[in-house]
């Protein structure tokens, strides 16, 4: 797509009005006075937590915003891989490949060695390795992906909006909350719209999340604080409509100059826009970039000098902004104090949170990876989840300790590499450019978001089977690749079926020769968890669910779609569901045997003996087991599933 050629205009550009971009938005009237979450920050974290949420009409969920209205321009604007998957699970990855900025490649400039005023091309490579994901790394106004997640609040269950113009007075926690008092967080807000200024609203909640940025009022209430590196080197940025001679406009540049400091250009959604990141002089030990009175012309007279021989006449600046670097974390993502968190055998039993903070709330760093904004949101998909499962009684309280424990280590990380990242970016005598190339394409997968890795812990399994399934590592994402569907031939990727709706999903993966007829390995499984006993199928779906509603089996045979009957396969992979009891056709799928696309081949499955590979509800391998590992696979979710009336009923005739 192309737009933005008559200057910048936000919203939706299909849309030829700039007037009717938006719909009115934003919750009328005052916050409830008592409900299940409270969502502080309308940013990416809060967006992708308060989206996750909406989608159970059980949960009362209510998100508020200091700001007037939604964002319309300027912020983060990098979007990974992973995050891409994610996006597909909300069901809107399509709209942002069609609208975004694709990155396919990456140059690298250096000074010229004949005249160091100048620069010149010293590398290409591929921004994204082939095969790591389905979708690529793409860049898109972080306002059109907050507009994404309220198109999927709006048309939800709960048909949800933020309130704006409320701002966060402070917190009163009752740690000592019980059955009698289930909200245990008072929250007083300050209305700041003009007509109920200074209007003060009380709101008590069984748990709130604090996705209010580095400034967090949440993270202050519960007494947690940032730590980490001091701000001491000061970039600016700036989105711009220009007319340029330099040739790498198009594509992701990383520009080192011989005396002015360096340059990152991001290429732009609409074909004309692009970003620069322009490093600034460093800062002095109590000096703060505010100080200096920095113009958005100081910072074009900067770029037009790193960028010669180049010219740059800048017709338009959307937005632009100076800011600090500096790299800080919080050391635990909820309220519950190191020494409260008390287990004995897998379950806690002191204190559960109840206040949680995501995103720049716990973490701060430098926008020069391109990971806040994805780092932030999965924040939010890891926590929102676990806490629908929790207020719906499907899963014990004691699940809530995992966020922090998973995201705490993952932000670890970020703030590590982007410590190293950022060095090597500024400009220091006896930079290496080829240095600086080959560390990039070192990184390429954590900065596509898929090196992310959780332990073994209440979630994620051991690894005594991952020789099953060596390319679906146990505790990283679910890797997607090619499938046919039996039902109707249609080719897919496997990973899309997991959906942002809180389910846990199964992938059965049969061994060589099965047709699952009744003497087979897949047959038994499904036996299993549609009859058996300790069946997590059955002991955890409410009776007046559907059988998949709580935990979707799936099926991928080894065989040509061809090959195969429906009517020879077991009764759980064509379950009768919904009011008038249809058949669901979407269960079974068959190895792509096309272009070297086979699935079993692409993710090491164990062809002789097949697997089964369980997946969280945030797209995450939790275990690898054996097809007939029935035992295993009810230990894992017996360890943080609360039984349903389904499975009392059934005992008790028994």
């Amino acid at each position: 797509m192309q737009f933005h050629l008559n200057g910048f205009e936000p919203g939706d550009p299909e849309i030829a009005d700039p007037a009717a971009r938006y719909p009115a938005s934003g919750a009328s009237g005052s916050v409830p006075t008592e409900v299940d979450i409270l969502i502080v920050g309308c940013g990416p974290a809060g967006l992708t937590l308060a989206a996750q949420l909406s989608q159970f009409a059980d949960i009362k969920t209510c998100i508020i915003e200091q700001k007037s209205g939604p964002l319309l321009r300027g912020q983060a604007d990098g979007i990974a891989c992973r995050t891409m998957e994610m996006f597909e699970a909300f069901g809107f990855a399509e709209r942002v490949m069609k609208e975004a900025c694709w990155i396919n490649e990456t140059t690298f400039w250096k000074p010229d060695e004949r005249n160091r005023e100048n620069i010149v091309r010293s590398g290409r490579v591929q921004d994204v390795e082939d095969g790591l994901s389905e979708f690529p790394h793409v860049v898109l106004n972080q306002a059109r992906v907050h507009d994404f997640y309220l198109d999927v609040m709006r048309k939800s269950a709960s048909q949800l909006e933020p309130h704006y113009a409320r701002r966060l007075i402070d917190l009163e926690i009752d740690a000592a909350g019980d059955n009698a008092n289930p909200y245990q967080v008072t929250a007083r807000l300050e209305r700041v719209d003009d007509a109920h200024r200074g209007e003060i609203e009380t709101v008590r909640a069984r748990y709130v999340v604090g996705c209010d940025g580095a400034r967090s009022t949440v993270r202050k209430s519960i007494g947690r604080t940032l730590h980490g590196d001091s701000a001491n080197h000061a970039w600016g940025v700036m989105d711009v409509l220009a007319v340029t001679g330099f040739p790498d406009v198009r594509f992701k540049c990383l520009i080192q100059s011989a005396n002015d400091g360096s340059i990152i250009i991001i290429p732009r959604e609409g074909g004309y826009l692009f970003r620069l990141y322009i490093e600034l002089d460093k800062l002095g030990a109590d000096e703060r970039v505010s100080d200096r009175n920095i113009t958005a012309d100081d910072l074009v007279a900067k770029a037009r000098r790193i960028l010669k021989p180049h010219s740059l006449d800048v017709k338009q600046i959307p937005w632009w902004s100076v800011y600090e670097i500096g790299q800080r974390l919080t050391d635990k993502f909820d309220d519950v104090p190191e020494a409260e968190t008390v287990q004995r055998v897998g379950k806690t039993v002191q204190r559960v949170p109840c206040v949680f903070i995501a995103g720049d709330a716990c973490h701060t760093h430098s926008p020069k990876a391109g990971q806040g904004m994805n780092v932030s949101m999965q924040d939010g998909f890891n926590l929102g989840w676990k806490l629908a499962a929790v207020l719906r009684k499907r899963h014990a309280r004691h699940l809530l300790h995992t966020y922090s424990a998973e995201r705490q280590a993952i932000a670890r990380e970020l703030i590590d590499f982007d410590r190293e990242w950022a060095a090597m970016l500024a400009s220091t005598k006896g930079f290496d450019a080829a240095q600086t190339q080959r560390y990039f394409v070192k990184h390429g997968r954590y900065t596509a978001g898929t090196a992310a890795h959780y332990g073994p812990s209440l979630l994620t399994g051991e690894a005594a089977h991952q020789h099953l399934a060596s390319g679906l590592t146990i505790g990283m994402r679910f890797h997607s690749a090619p499938v046919i569907r039996l039902s109707d031939a249609k080719p897919i990727e496997l990973g899309h079926v997991v959906k942002a709706d809180g389910r846990f999903r199964i992938f059965a993966f049969a061994e060589a020769g099965d047709t699952g007829a009744s003497n087979s390995r897949m047959r038994a499984l499904c036996d299993f968890l549609a009859e058996a006993r300790e069946s997590p199928v059955r002991k955890y779906t409410p009776a007046a669910e559907d059988i998949d509603a709580v935990i979707d089996l799936r099926a991928v045979f080894q065989q040509s779609h061809r090959d195969l009957s429906m009517e020879a396969m077991p009764p759980l992979l064509l379950p009768a569901k919904g009011r008038f009891r249809l058949r669901d056709y979407e269960k079974i799928f068959c190895a792509n045997l096309k272009d070297s696309r086979d699935i079993f081949a692409l993710r090491g499955i164990d062809r002789q003996l097949g697997c089964l590979v369980i997946v969280r509800p945030d797209q995450y391998v939790a275990h690898v087991l054996p097809l007939d590992g029935y035992a295993e696979l009810a230990a894992y979710f017996d360890g943080f599933m609360v039984a349903a009336e389904r499975a009392r009923t059934a005992a008790a005739a028994e």
